[in-house]
């Protein structure tokens, strides 16, 4: 074969690669969802103890889902972080994984969890709920459902 054959030949398969790359489509892509964190439900007895306001922003990339917020103005120091799991939308649920955050009424907290294919599931039917909990409301402080944000 000779040199310029070559060439014609390597550019025909580079040309070839490029083509097959374009027309696979785009890899996964990844999937952002919000949640605004707000007192869970309370009572007489607990309203005292349920203060606070936070937020998260989350982004699911495969069944790899990892979760940044905030949270302040709480009436006892964090404990916890859970993500839940309810049987539908706004009703509470299991905890299905765990994650630290830092011990004060206010802070940030980033987390990654790896997802079942029922979790990832939830996650697109907003069943999955991050619930912040506290020396104060040690059953739960702030709660907020992850969703896709909305389109304004």
């Amino acid at each position: 074969m000779s040199a310029n054959s070559f060439r014609i030949v390597r550019a025909s398969r580079a040309a070839a690669l490029v083509l097959l790359i374009a027309t696979a489509g785009p890899a996964s892509a990844a999937e952002n969802f919000r949640a605004r964190l707000s007192p869970v439900p309370i009572d007489s007895s607990t309203r005292a103890q349920t203060t606070g306001l936070g937020e998260a922003t989350a982004v699911l990339d495969g069944n790899k889902l990892t979760i940044t917020g905030e949270f302040g103005g709480l009436a006892g120091a964090a404990t916890k972080a859970e993500l839940k799991s309810g049987v539908a939308k706004g009703v509470r649920g299991p905890s299905f994984a765990q994650f630290p955050v830092p011990e004060g009424t206010t802070g940030t907290f980033k987390a990654e969890v790896t997802l079942t294919p029922a979790q990832v599931e939830h996650l697109h039917a907003g069943r999955v709920y991050i619930e912040l909990a506290s020396t104060s409301a040690p059953d739960g402080n702030l709660w907020g459902w992850l969703l896709p944000p909305r389109a304004d």
